[in-house]
């Protein structure tokens, strides 16, 4: 009986060899032929990703010196690019004119009365002392001279508030620029202050990047900067101040980038931008070595002929090329790619090893 179970043992020892060794030859088989890389470390610049908007420069607001006088011409409209001095608008300017036509007149009328007086006081003092005059005489002769001298230069400078006024319904252009505002309506009675204008002074434009106090330190004048703009083109720009202070309520900080004077751009635009810091080294591999799962990056490390898989930290992105800040290093032989198609300690076939 023994005998008999022993032999049933050593057949069914056997079937069980016969089935497992096909298993294990499948088990040991290659999972796949890969391509294989190293680290590499070069040289990158450092940025820094920041968003900000187009704004202008300055902003020029043209108003009325003058009150009470209607609006009888315009010149110009938004988008008009303007001339220092250029004339925009011009206001109603017949009472102005009459108004100075009686200055004038007061004026001549001022002068005469000096003239008669200077006269009367030149006789005076040719007599005086002779008794032909009294003293009080005299001395009347002599302040009439005076009030009338006073009495020019009030006249003179009535006439001159007139011209004034005569000039101030010419609204000039403040400064180059181009109009980026209209107010003023032809036939509106414009008061004292009364902004008519507005314009982009010189037409230059900046981008305004929002920094954090992190970020705020690592930055300093005349950095440039690579801007994204909304429509697709990028300009460079180049960091003209940075704000003292931060924001209560975002924690964030303007800095002022200058554009150049042709960046296809307008007020109000979105930008993205990379502000150059400078170059350090970075050690890098290509994309397709990595492999992103459930929101985090990871690479397969070779050994032998198996992998392993390997989390690691990312960092900047150019061209096709991943910065790696950790989990890696230069002397560590990786999986160029396909690495989604492979697990942990699986054996795959070298093909080829670049560097």
């Amino acid at each position: 009986m023994n005998m008999a179970n022993n032999r049933i043992w050593r057949l069914l020892a056997g079937c069980w060899l016969l089935v497992s060794l096909p298993l294990q030859a499948a088990e040991e088989r290659p999972v796949m032929t890969v391509t294989t890389i190293k680290p590499v470390s070069i040289t990158w610049p450092q940025t820094l990703q920041v968003n900000g908007g187009i704004f202008a420069w300055q902003e020029a607001v043209v108003a009325s010196e003058i009150g009470g006088l209607a609006l009888v011409s315009l010149s110009v409209d938004v988008g008009s690019v303007v001339k220092k001095g250029q004339e925009l608008a011009k206001l109603s300017d017949a009472t102005v004119k009459a108004s100075l036509a009686q200055q004038r007149a007061n004026l001549a009328r001022a002068k005469a009365g000096l003239a008669l007086a200077k006269a009367n006081s030149e006789r005076a003092k040719a007599v005086k002392g002779t008794g032909a005059l009294s003293d009080q005489q005299t001395t009347q002769y002599l302040l009439a001279e005076e009030s009338s001298t006073a009495e020019v230069a009030a006249a003179q400078a009535a006439v001159e508030m007139e011209e004034v006024r005569l000039r101030q319904t010419r609204i000039l252009a403040a400064d180059d620029g181009i109009i980026s505002s209209r107010t003023a309506t032809l036939g509106a009675v414009v008061q004292v202050g009364s902004e008519l204008f507005r314009l982009v002074r010189q037409g230059r434009l900046e981008w305004r990047a929002e920094l954090t106090a992190q970020q705020l330190g690592r930055i300093q004048n005349q950095q440039q900067a690579t801007v994204t703009l909304s429509n697709g083109s990028t300009t460079t720009a180049t960091l003209r101040q940075i704000a003292p202070t931060l924001d209560g309520i975002s924690r964030k900080a303007l800095a002022y980038f200058d554009l150049p004077s042709d960046v296809p751009a307008k007020a109000g635009m979105f930008g993205q931008g990379e502000i150059r810091l400078g170059e350090e080294a970075a050690l890098i591999l290509p994309q397709s070595a990595i492999v992103m799962n459930d929101g985090y990056a990871y690479v397969f490390q070779l050994t032998g002929d198996k992998v392993s898989r390997r989390k690691v930290t990312t960092g900047r992105r150019q061209d096709n090329k991943v910065e790696i800040l950790s989990g890696v290093e230069q002397e560590h032989t990786l999986v160029a790619e396909g690495g989604a198609f492979l697990k942990e300690g699986d054996r795959v076939r070298l093909a080829e090893v670049t560097r």
